[in-house]
């Protein structure tokens, strides 16, 4: 097993940070390529975003409601 970082994508707001409105998922929940697992919030607009890659939740290393800067982690994932 390895593991791997999610990273706050460009939201295509010119903003240079995001927020997670909400995390959809759970910390030891397994989800797949295309699963919402987060709802991503700028000055205008929310968005649901989906995982890019597949695995087991270990850590959400972005509070909800707190800014985040474009690529940086918002989870780690244990993959296969």
């Amino acid at each position: 097993m390895s593991r791997t970082s999610i990273r706050m994508p460009n939201l295509g707001a010119e903003a240079p940070t995001g927020r997670v409105a909400a995390w959809l998922t759970q910390v030891g929940q397994v989800i797949a390529v295309g699963d919402v697992i987060a709802e991503l919030e700028t000055d205008k607009a929310t968005v649901e975003f989906s995982a890019p890659v597949g695995g087991r939740i270990v850590e959400f290393v972005a509070a909800a409601g707190v800014d985040v800067k474009i690529g940086d982690v918002l989870v780690i994932l244990e993959t296969d």
